[in-house]
Order: structure tokens, then sequence, then C-alpha cells
């Protein structure tokens, strides 16, 4: 299958599997909170986080979490999308921590075709899980993506 999916390709009930997971690095951490100048020391100080936290150790930060989760999802929900257009209701269930894996699944809630006709707003619920099995984030998204009357390049290749 190319990249993304039309909007034809979608309905209600359909569940992916988004595939491989993602095992987050202290690098990855350290980058992201450099990268979004997030000095907590709960995400940088080892000592800190092991001596004045409830966890005893680190925690990945919330934002790279939804980040990798959603990024796990764009080949096969919004790898074609011309916007996404909301995310709500996120929730960070339990705490990430460096050296877990991250694994990321969705469902689609909702399709409906938009006023111009040649595309369409898919809404999906995308959970991820840490190797354990647990939630550690959700949330759901609306992304308008094409139909595939709006493609004009060819099969393969993207359409704007």
């Amino acid at each position: 299958m190319s990249y993304g999916r039309y909007y034809e390709e979608f309905e209600v009930g359909q569940v992916f599997q988004h595939w491989p997971g993602r095992t987050l690095s202290e690098a990855d951490c350290t980058w992201f909170a450099l990268l979004t100048m997030n000095q907590h020391p709960l995400h940088s100080d080892a000592h800190y986080a092991g001596t004045h936290t409830q966890h005893k150790q680190r925690v990945v930060l919330g934002p790279l979490v939804f980040s990798v989760v959603i990024g796990m999802s764009v080949a096969d929900l919004s790898g074609r999308a011309i916007a996404n257009l909301e995310v709500d209701r996120l929730r960070h269930e339990k705490p990430t921590f460096i050296g877990d894996t991250l694994y990321a699944r969705s469902t689609v809630l909702e399709t409906r075709e938009s006023s111009q006709g040649d595309r369409g707003i898919v809404t999906v619920e995308t959970v991820g899980t840490n190797q354990r099995g647990e939630i550690v984030c959700s949330y759901v998204r609306k992304v308008l993506v094409p139909k595939k009357s709006h493609a004009t390049l060819g099969e393969g290749r993207l359409p704007y």
C-alpha cells in the first residue's frame, strides 16, 4: 500500500495497529527537553527524580510521548492528509520512562464528507501503550483527507 489513505479507504470501526514500536532513549528525552525549552528536573536530573519524585526515576516528557504516538500513526492515517484539523481529549494515563517502548493503535470513530466534495474528515481515537500493554496516552484526532478523485498526480504520489 502507498503512504497514507484516501477518504474512501476508511470505515467506522476500522482498527489500525501502527508498526513498528519505538523505544525511547535518554537522548530522545534530553533532545526533546532542549528543543522545547522544558527545564523541569523531573525529565533531566536523575538524582532529583530519584530522591524527590514518586516514581524515583526520570519521566519522559508527555508531549514527546504524544509526538511519537501520533507520528507512528501517520503512515496509516494521515500520510495523504490535506490538514490535521483537531486533537481533542488528550490524556496522559500513565508515566513513560526512559527505556520504555511505545506502541499505538487507532480506531476510526467517524467519517464525514466535506462540503467541497473531493475530501472528507476522518475522526480517529488513538491509544498509545507501553511494552507492558498499559495505556500511557490517548486522544481523538480529526484529519482532512482527499478522496481518490482529488488525486491528480497518480497512485503513490501526493495529490497536492
